[in-house]
């Protein structure tokens, strides 16, 4: 499904591993602000950025990135829908996908965070893009992985802090234990639900140093983030996963740091769903935000 959307969009695909895959938009970029695009250089371009013929764009101011990464357990035709609408706008998709084991034992889920970190610097196709950050549900914890490297050595990381120009949170897991435990059974194992809940809580007690212990310093990165970017909440009331009174607590305090926050919040929605929910309103907001930040190449709407 995603093959197909990237082909019907002009969209070259390349596989890096199991979990991360790059999709490159062939569309040739239409600067919102013209003047930006007068004083393009080709030192500006993003290296390695290819046209479905192989051939390297020439005069194209960087093509910014999308570091895009979904909620566990997601389908190709649900992620597709997210991908068309960065296609149409013009961006580039990195699609990085979350993994249980990665959350269950958080040393791996620090691993792959140093690992996407290096890619993203050191990558010829990446290391001068301005980025854009889409992350849903654990997708949220993935990120937070990537923050508490960046977070314990701001200086070595503070060019890459800076390239991110917006992040987007949609339904993030935040609140209780019980609530973690829950998302588990939801996303995995639906049929069985309660028996992976209390499973779930018995094996983070039991390995309690190994996992709610890098569990609640995650969350404590996360609430003083080292990304100071704008950012947009998608969320609701009635998010078994999430707490809405939490997720009002998290935006304050972003907000009394200084960071520019738009969200927008529920009375009943679906986790991970609220485009499928409310597509006009959230088509809507997303729209507003991203052509409020200064990366957004074309004048496409949603």
């Amino acid at each position: 499904m995603l093959a197909r959307a990237a082909l019907s969009s002009g969209v070259t695909i390349h596989k890096i591993s199991k979990t991360i895959t790059l999709y490159c938009n062939d569309k040739p970029i239409t600067p919102t602000h013209t003047s930006s695009s007068s004083s393009s250089t080709p030192a500006e371009e993003s290296p390695g950025t290819t046209t479905s013929s192989g051939a390297q764009q020439q005069h194209q101011p960087s093509r910014p990135l999308l570091l895009l990464l979904p909620w566990l357990g997601s389908r190709p035709q649900a992620v597709s829908k997210y991908c068309e609408i960065y296609f149409r706008t013009g961006f580039d998709v990195l699609m990085v996908e979350s993994q249980v084991s990665l959350f269950l034992w958080p040393r791996w889920g620090l691993e792959y965070g140093a690992r996407l970190l290096d890619l993203l610097e050191s990558d010829q196709r990446f290391c001068r893009r301005p980025l854009l950050v889409h992350a849903f549900s654990i997708g949220g914890y993935t990120f937070s992985q990537l923050m508490m490297h960046m977070a314990q050595d701001r200086e070595r990381y503070q060019g890459l802090a800076q390239r991110i120009h917006g992040q987007i949170y949609d339904s993030l897991v935040i609140g209780s234990l019980e609530r973690m435990a829950v998302g588990l059974g939801k996303n995995l194992f639906p049929r069985i639900e309660g028996l992976v809940r209390r499973l779930s809580l018995l094996y983070f007690r039991t390995f309690k140093h190994q996992t709610l212990d890098y569990f609640a310093t995650a969350l404590d990165v996360f609430w003083n983030s080292p990304v100071t970017a704008p950012a947009l909440f998608y969320y609701c009331e009635n998010d078994a996963l999430g707490d809405p009174d939490e997720m009002e607590k998290l935006i304050a305090h972003w907000k009394s740091r200084g960071v520019t926050v738009e969200h927008l919040r529920w009375k009943e929605s679906i986790h991970a769903g609220h485009l499928r929910a409310h597509p006009q309103e959230y088509l809507s907001s997303l729209d507003s935000f991203l052509h409020s930040l200064s990366i957004v190449p074309l004048k496409a709407k949603m």
